[in-house]
């Protein structure tokens, strides 16, 4: 993500509201200290005035801590007659998970796509495909477990993120673990994502640490719905896993995955 952005401020719609508590208002003044450096991307208001949803990357993001996700989420709920708000917010790594969040909560799905037309862009149909699998997550088959955003806030390298996930859906029981790999080119002109299948967290971490082979790639979804069901038809179905053939796909700065850090707003 580049600095490239005009700055807006941000349409919280609660002048002449309240926080429900003190509590809510502490929370929320944290949560916006920096707002200053924050670029609206999406954001959608109730017709009815009780719900704003809002979709924000964080240009502080990099000052913080190693790891730390670049993309905030806020829904704020407001109490038209009490004339008082509260609110809930997540910081993600990548905007379908974003996206994810907002829509769950009550935005509509086309209200949540960035409207900015700033930003790299998709460099294939394989990352938009993963990026609606994740903006989905149909049957919540995927648990957010761990991420780890690096930029290194410089043109001579582009930016990439780590986000692991456990994916129930039976067809990755053989390797349940994802990591979804999103690297940005250092032009930030385009962006590839990748899912890598890992038998457990710690083997994924330590592909991420190590770098020393490629990415283990999970196999394309039609793969896996051919695959669902040649093994039905087969009379060994059940008795063996699905091939999880690997692809080369490089990253220039090898790190562990962090503990990912999220906040809500009290209600």
């Amino acid at each position: 993500m580049t600095d490239t952005y005009e700055t807006q401020a941000p349409d919280y719609r609660i002048d002449g509201f309240e926080a429900a508590t003190e509590r809510i208002e502490e929370d929320f003044f944290s949560v916006t200290l920096s707002d200053d450096m924050f670029v609206p991307l999406a954001e959608h208001h109730s017709a009815d005035g009780r719900d704003s949803y809002l979709l924000f990357y964080d240009r502080a993001a990099i000052w913080d801590a190693p790891g730390t996700a670049e993309y905030v989420a806020l829904h704020l709920t407001r109490d038209v007659e009490q004339r008082t708000f509260a609110f809930d917010y997540e910081r993600v790594p990548v905007v379908p998970l974003a996206q994810n969040w907002l829509t769950r909560r009550g935005c509509p799905p086309e209200a949540a796509v960035p409207t900015s037309n700033h930003g790299p862009r998709p460099a294939d149909a394989l990352t938009s495909r993963l990026e609606d699998l994740l903006r989905s997550n149909p049957g919540g088959r995927y648990e957010v477990i761990d991420h780890h955003t690096d930029n290194p806030g410089s043109f001579d390298f582009g930016t990439e993120v780590r986000t692991l996930v456990h994916d129930s859906h039976p067809a990755s029981a053989h390797a349940p673990y994802r990591l979804f790999l999103e690297e940005t080119a250092k032009d930030f002109r385009s962006y590839t994502v990748r899912e890598g299948a890992f038998t457990s967290v710690e083997a994924a971490d330590a592909w991420a640490m190590d770098r020393d082979a490629p990415l283990p790639m999970a196999p394309a979804p039609e793969s896996v719905h051919r695959a669902l069901a040649a093994r039905t038809r087969s009379p060994l179905a059940g008795t063996a896993g699905l091939a999880v053939p690997p692809a080369p796909v490089t990253a220039p700065r090898p790190a562990l995955l962090s503990v990912p850090r999220s906040g809500r707003g009290a209600r």
